[in-house]
């Protein structure tokens, strides 16, 4: 696994508790989105859904003559993407180019912006949700509902569907039990003083998104709320203070090697650790601290003017299909169609039953919630891990 993408974004709108209870160099040819024409009532580039191209066949046809998909910021083991890759790619025999795989949500909005007109700029976007947003709102993005639209919770996709949450999961706490004693289970634990040097985050709070949602538990752990992530910089301060913060980025490399043996990240990931570290001696215990209890998902969009403007749409119908969202669930990362999938059971039940347990029911933040925030750790996360 190599889940140290800096993810730079955090949950926006309310998301239903029950989803997530049971997301250069390079040729600079120019091509214009009119490239995606079929024969159906409008052009791939303007579709906002399968049935404007005529059907899912005529999508198919489309998105194969095209025969690339330009994704941007994928790791091929994060939330299961290298096989969600592979599994597009032999069943519709569609190239995938995975651009900037350890790449930020930033990056991804910057390719948009910088490369409108080029056949190297990204068709597909994956992105933590204040980026979802701000995208949208910059007009980035094109709408398309896919086929499963319906299934998706109300607030979890715009009504337009220029973004839609894809996978999410629970803010953990994972622990190398092979070199850690006693495996911490909450916030309040990480401050003992047998874990000195051991503590680390998945990147910089003000970039990554991970690592953000880890101070902002960290508030919520230590009497914060989600209009004060406050005494989250101030937790960091203190475990920084007793010698427990280890500033390296948390990732497969540091993990295996036992450099950060405790590491604070998505459950996904490090029930990934979990099972992939098994058959080399590495027992790695996973926990949703109970008491900084924060969930959060990325989310899907597509580039207004994606150079593959049918591939495009087709990926976000095969994330979105049974299919896809199982293959998300296969990587311990919670699909947004989760409560409909069991109800018409259709889910992946082994896979379920193999997610870290949670304990309680997780609130969320809102878009300006997030926004205050962003701000108080852009200010204040320098100074509070400096002393």
């Amino acid at each position: 696994m190599t889940p140290s993408r800096t993810r730079a974004a955090a949950l926006t709108g309310v998301l239903v508790a029950a989803a997530l209870a049971v997301n250069a160099c390079g040729s600079s040819t120019s091509k214009t989105a009119a490239a995606g024409s079929t024969a159906g009532t409008k052009s791939a580039a303007t579709a906002t859904s399968a049935a404007d191209l005529g059907g899912m066949d005529a999508l198919v046809a489309a998105a194969k003559k095209e025969g690339t998909l330009n994704a941007i910021t994928l790791p091929r083991d994060w939330a299961n993407y290298g096989a969600i890759m592979d599994g597009f790619t032999k069943k519709y025999g569609i190239k995938i180019n995975d651009e900037n795989p350890e790449g930020s949500s930033q990056d991804e909005i910057n390719a948009v912006t910088t490369r409108k007109g080029q056949g190297r700029a990204p068709d597909v976007l994956d992105l933590g949700g204040a980026f979802a947003l701000s995208g949208a709102q910059q007009g980035l993005f094109a709408p398309y509902k896919v086929a499963t639209f319906s299934s998706i919770p109300t607030g979890q996709a715009a009504t337009d569907g220029s973004w839609t949450f894809d996978y999410g999961g629970y803010v953990s706490i994972g622990c190398n039990e092979t070199k850690v004693k006693d495996c911490p289970k909450t916030f309040a634990d990480l401050l003992k003083p047998e874990y000195k040097g051991m503590v680390a985050l998945n990147g910089d709070p003000t970039q990554a998104g991970a690592a953000f949602a880890g101070v902002y538990a960290a508030a919520l752990a230590n009497g914060g709320s989600f209009d004060n992530i406050q005494p989250g910089l101030d937790f960091f301060n203190k475990l920084k203070k007793a010698g427990n913060f280890n500033p390296v980025q948390a990732k497969q490399s540091t993990v295996e090697s036992g450099e950060t043996p405790i590491t604070i990240d998505w459950d996904y990931l490090n029930a990934g650790y979990a099972a992939e570290f098994k058959s080399k001696g590495i027992n790695w215990q996973v926990n949703v601290p109970t008491d900084g209890l924060y969930a959060n998902y990325y989310n899907q969009a597509i580039n207004k003017w994606a150079p593959h403007p049918a591939a495009a749409r087709l990926w976000e119908e095969y994330l979105y299909s049974t299919e896809g969202q199982n293959l998300f669930l296969g990587g311990f990362a919670r699909p947004v169609e989760m409560d409909a999938m069991k109800t018409a059971g259709t889910l992946d039940t082994a896979a379920a039953a193999k997610l870290p347990a949670v304990s309680g029911t997780p609130t969320f933040p809102t878009q300006d919630q997030i926004t205050k925030a962003k701000a108080a750790l852009a200010a204040g996360w320098s100074k509070a891990i400096s002393g």
